[in-house]
C-alpha cells in the first residue's frame, strides 16, 4: 500500500534533509550527544513525521496545522545548524552548506504548500 504523503515533494525533501542531518550529527563532538545531536536529529525527523501525519487529515485546516508544526521543526533544525556553525564543530563546509540549501528549499516548499491550503 502506498500512502498519500509518500508522493509529496516536501516529504521526500524532508527525508533527504533528515538523512543529511543524521550524517552531519555523526561529526559532532561526543559531549553534544545528549544536547545538539539528539535535538537536531529529533527536529529533522519531526519535519517528515508531521508532513506524514498531516497528510491523513480530514480537512485542509488540519493538514495546514501539521505543516505549521513541520515548519517549526525546520526552524529548530536551522537554529541548531547556526549553533553548530558558531561553535565551529563541523570542518566539512560542504556538509553544512548542503544542509542549509536543503533547509532553504524545504522552507519555501512547505510555506507554499501551507499557503495553497489556506
Amino acid at each position: 500500500m502506498r500512502y498519500k504523503f509518500e508522493d509529496l515533494d516536501v516529504w521526500n525533501l524532508a527525508l533527504d534533509l533528515s538523512d543529511l542531518i543524521f550524517e552531519l550529527a555523526k561529526e559532532l563532538p561526543d559531549e553534544e550527544r545528549y544536547n545538539l545531536i539528539s535535538q537536531i536529529n529529533r527536529a529533522a525527523t519531526s519535519i517528515a513525521l508531521n508532513i506524514a501525519e498531516g497528510s491523513t487529515s480530514q480537512s485542509d485546516g488540519e493538514q495546514s496545522r501539521f505543516l505549521g508544526y513541520a515548519i517549526r521543526s525546520l526552524i529548530e533544525v536551522i537554529g541548531c545548524l547556526r549553533i553548530i556553525e558558531r561553535r565551529k564543530y563541523i570542518q566539512n563546509v560542504d556538509l553544512t552548506d548542503n544542509a542549509e540549501d536543503l533547509c532553504d528549499q524545504l522552507f519555501i516548499k512547505l510555506q507554499a504548500f501551507k499557503k495553497s491550503l489556506n
